[in-house]
């Protein structure tokens, strides 16, 4: 156990890049993409709980899928199931549950992981939160960084900069969005680029700090609320005050400014990470045949001479027949299928058939 660590899964988000797997109604984190017998959101739960007894761990969903997420942590308090009532990024989602802790502990220290991660390796992911609990005791912003194995561009980077003389901590020069492939190369060569995970931690009241200097309304709004739900009035506050909050994620609006000022630091954790941001990625954590190919929920599946394939189905027969690395889903309402390195391109069907008024499919 952490003393006085209030870890945080931010749940939102519905996952475009694996549509049509994943949709508004039923993201990818309810699905066990990562664990056969628990889905993301379990898994992510059960691997924060050694560091935080149950009654600190806090869950931010929308209000669409606060029921589905009751139903996979039933024994979540429900004080710490945090409705959004509309989508506002991580931002918003992030402070208010550093609000919501620093109300009840004001010596809290809050951690921010993504429901839709997997983590192979527990124990060094637990070293790593420990060693970032205790350079957030300083005051500073920290972040997990992981050595990037390959030039991914779906990824962002931290920049890192000189050793803080906190353990193995450095300090972050700047976050750098997803590059293109040429750029990735040369952050991999460079030996001092390191990928975003995600993964943050913080004392509750430098994070509040930080939103209250650069996001005024941001802090208001979320102190307010945080406030209401101590008093009991929370689910009326959140519902007036939410819609008015800036829609910005936590990186863009906060840690990027923070770093700037010298407020970052970063923690280095090789702790076999993945973010399952599209079907490529999934098709490298979960099982494969001799083929390469890589099965979800299809009962029946013909395979001649086809290889590295991503097979996703529901109930009916699929049949391969000499292709290599693509990705086929057989749905009930809708069949997709693109090559594994269009993989980052799927958002783009996503945002054409919003374009289109295709809502129903989304």
């Amino acid at each position: 156990m952490i003393e006085n660590f209030y870890p945080v899964i931010p749940a939102g988000g519905s996952g475009t890049r694996l549509w049509p797997l994943s949709r508004k109604g039923r993201p990818k984190f309810l699905f066990p993409l990562g664990e056969a017998e628990r889905s993301l959101l379990q898994a992510t739960a059960r691997r924060l709980l050694p560091l935080a007894d149950l009654d600190r761990l806090l869950v931010v969903t929308g209000a669409a899928h606060a029921d589905a997420v009751r139903e996979q942590l039933p024994d979540l308090p429900r004080a710490n199931l945090l409705a959004e009532p509309s989508p506002r990024d991580s931002g918003p989602a992030i402070a208010l549950a550093a609000a919501v802790a620093h109300s009840r502990d004001p010596d809290a220290i809050t951690g921010s992981f993504a429901a839709d991660h997997v983590v192979a390796d527990v124990p060094a992911f637990h070293a790593a939160i420990r060693a970032a609990a205790e350079v957030a005791g300083s005051g500073l912003l920290v972040t997990i960084g992981v050595t990037p194995t390959r030039p991914e561009t779906g990824y962002g980077y931290i920049k890192t900069g000189e050793p803080l003389g906190i353990g193995a901590a450095l300090a972050v020069d700047r976050f750098v969005e997803k590059p293109d492939r040429e750029t990735a190369r040369s952050y991999l060569a460079s030996g001092d680029h390191l990928w975003n995970a995600g993964m943050f931690i913080w004392r509750a009241d430098a994070l509040l700090a930080e939103v209250r200097r650069q996001l005024p309304d941001l802090y208001a709004g979320v102190t307010a609320i945080a406030a209401a739900y101590a008093g009991g009035d929370g689910t009326r506050i959140h519902e007036q005050l939410w819609p008015t909050l800036p829609r910005v994620s936590i990186d863009v609006g906060i840690v990027e400014g923070a770093a700037a000022r010298g407020r970052v630091g970063c923690v280095p954790g090789d702790v076999g990470w993945t973010d399952i941001g599209d079907w490529d990625t999934l098709g490298s954590v979960l099982p494969a045949d001799d083929t390469g190919t890589v099965t979800l929920d299809v009962d029946d599946l013909l395979n001649l001479d086809s290889h590295g394939c991503i097979v996703a189905g529901s109930g009916r027969t699929v049949v391969l027949l000499g292709v290599r690395d693509l990705v086929v889903f057989d749905g009930a309402d809708v069949v997709f299928v693109c090559p594994r390195d269009r993989a980052q391109d799927v958002g783009s069907v996503v945002r054409a058939l919003r374009d289109a008024g295709r809502d129903e499919l989304l």
